[in-house]
């Protein structure tokens, strides 16, 4: 019991990241800074859209969710995400869900785009601190969010024209 007691006060944390060759940091930081369309960029987001607030700016409330399973409403997973700090200069963004019928009872994470040595490609980073999820152990969450940003990175990739290099 005290085990499942110390699970219960501590934070979760981790960190992924995925590289994203011949993709300029600027086009990458470009589609994760909009916000309100994550979907784009995440396809197995059903919806992603503005809730409140002003596209862009700290405060602007998104509605992600995905599409039902087999057509039944009650299987769609929905989050409402509130966008906390964005930095165009460090290409860095960090955002709180504020709720979900995912069991999160708080998340806070950061994404930041950051440049490769060399200049061929960037790298997206996604770092989160949120309280233990039930259901869930800590490395099948790490694993589900390295596997979502590999997709987010790959499908950026695949609409992102190529870096050229002088």
């Amino acid at each position: 019991m005290e085990e499942e007691d110390d699970q219960k006060q501590s934070k979760w944390q981790g960190k992924t990241s995925a590289e994203l060759k011949r993709t300029v940091a600027e086009q990458a930081w470009t589609a994760l800074a909009d916000f309100c369309n994550l979907h784009k960029w995440f396809p197995t987001l059903a919806t992603c859209l503005q809730v409140e607030g002003v596209p862009g700016q700290p405060g602007v409330i998104r509605y992600c969710a995905s599409a039902p399973v087999d057509n039944d409403e009650s299987s769609i997973k929905w989050a409402k995400e509130k966008l906390l700090t964005i930095d165009p200069i460090q290409r860095c963004l960090s955002y709180e869900i504020t709720e979900s019928n995912l069991g999160f009872k708080s998340y806070v994470a950061t994404m930041q785009v950051v440049a490769m040595d060399g200049g061929d490609g960037c790298k997206i980073e996604w770092s989160v601190v949120c309280d233990p999820i039930e259901g869930w152990g800590l490395d099948d969450f790490l694993s589900y969010l390295d596997s979502s940003l590999q997709l987010i990175g790959k499908t950026i990739m695949e609409h992102a024209p190529p870096s050229t290099t002088n």
